[in-house]
């Protein structure tokens, strides 16, 4: 039997993965090594809200997410969702099973392809140059890497760089609807309410521009086809929010950590690497914390039973450091191979968006690896409180550019 990890010896006592304070100032990876070694699938109650099983091992995520008979998306795929209506249901392809999951995302995937996507490479580079050009000294590197999204969302959606700053709030709002920075004064519930509703207006609009001038892009694409309006809009909301809401994150909790460890000289003297740092960076980071499903029948997970209707959510962050697939998984390796991640995902719902994000991430590190020589912590770094995004709000750093 393997030996639990110091300091998990015990099971774990009273938690609450829904509480957005352990994954934003708390530490949800010491509870979910605790999880995986005792009660890999757990029921969370959720005050309110009946409660659903949080699933922290590898194995048993997988199952979940390539499982679509036995496990719904149909139902919502956040967490923020519990207990609520999915209105996409049916209509996007993230909140679709097979067989029409297939009849809308196909089309996109064909689009979005390592070979289709490898045209935008130019554009992105010089978009990333442009972005890293004036830093160096004390910087934010949050802020830093904000509008890195923008290197791939304005050649796919045609999203103008000066809305940017407007999308972003509201994509804050719809992620990490519990962090003070973005919640409204009546609550988490009416920020994520108001959140959905200024992303949808607004893509509505960038729907009904690109029927007045098209630009051959992805928004065009999904126009053209046999979807309703709305069915259109919510397409679009998938595609914006998945891309935004996490990618910049993940260079942010990657040269975290690299600093920790004073280990980023030896990261940057390895460009030839950076396929498999890139792959590294998103496991360690899983900056999709969870996805959600819905039981379709009862049926039995990790030796539990769970009844039709029980939600069902899969930790990505805990999976990607289960210690039986990753030896040591707390640590950050760039020689790391194989390297089975989840950070996107499995099964038919695998991100839509890996091939681009892949392409934007690795240009991303070239360039950082090429125009800085080192940094050094300048304060505290701050995560966000949610507990879908594993991010990063803030970040001071001392750049020292070559």
């Amino acid at each position: 039997m393997r030996t639990p990890p110091c300091g998990h010896t015990r099971p774990p006592g009273r938690v609450d993965l829904a509480d957005p304070a352990l994954h934003g100032a708390g530490d949800p990876h010491a509870v979910w090594r605790a999880l995986r070694r005792w009660e890999p699938v757990r029921w969370q109650p959720v005050e309110g809200r009946s409660g659903f099983w949080a699933v922290t091992r590898h194995a048993d995520a997988r199952t979940v997410l390539a499982d679509h008979a036995r496990f719904t998306s149909t139902g919502g795929v956040m967490l923020n969702m519990l207990g609520r209506p999915e209105p996409a249901q049916n209509q996007q392809f993230a909140a679709t099973d097979p067989p029409r999951h297939g009849l809308i995302r196909g089309p996109l995937q064909r689009e979005m392809t390592t070979r289709a996507v490898a045209r935008h490479a130019p554009a992105i580079r010089s978009f990333v140059r442009e972005m890293l050009r004036p830093a160096g000294g004390v910087l934010d590197f949050a802020e830093l890497t904000a509008a890195l999204p923008l290197a791939f969302l304005g050649p796919l959606m045609g999203i103008p760089a000066a809305d940017w700053p407007a999308l972003a709030r509201w994509v804050s709002m719809s992620v990490a609807e519990h962090d003070p920075e973005v919640m409204l004064p009546d609550g988490p519930s009416a920020t994520l309410d108001r959140g959905h509703r200024e992303l949808f207006a607004y893509l509505l609009n960038l729907v009904l521009e690109h029927r007045r001038r098209p630009r051959g892009d992805l928004v065009d694409l999904l126009g053209s086809m046999p979807l309703r309006p709305g069915a259109v809009v919510a397409n679009c909301y998938s595609l914006l929010l998945g891309g935004s809401a996490a990618i910049p994150h993940v260079p942010r909790a990657a040269l975290a950590e690299l600093i920790r460890t004073g280990r980023y000289a030896h990261w940057a003297r390895r460009p030839e690497r950076v396929g498999r740092a890139v792959e590294e960076a998103l496991r360690f980071t899983s900056p999709a914390g969870h996805f959600m499903r819905l039981a379709t029948r009862d049926t039995t997970l990790g030796g539990v039973r769970v009844a039709a209707g029980d939600a069902v959510v899969v930790w990505l962050g805990s999976a990607n450091r289960d210690e039986s697939v990753f030896p040591d998984a707390d640590t950050l390796d760039m020689d790391r191979h194989p390297n089975r991640h989840l950070a996107f995902g499995d099964g038919r719902h695998y991100c839509l968006g890996a091939a681009v994000a892949r392409l934007t991430l690795r240009i991303f590190f070239e360039e950082l690896f090429a125009t800085f020589a080192s940094f050094e912590p300048a304060g505290e770094v701050e995560r966000v409180r949610s507990t879908w995004l594993g991010g990063i709000k803030r970040m001071p750093v001392v750049a020292g550019r070559r």
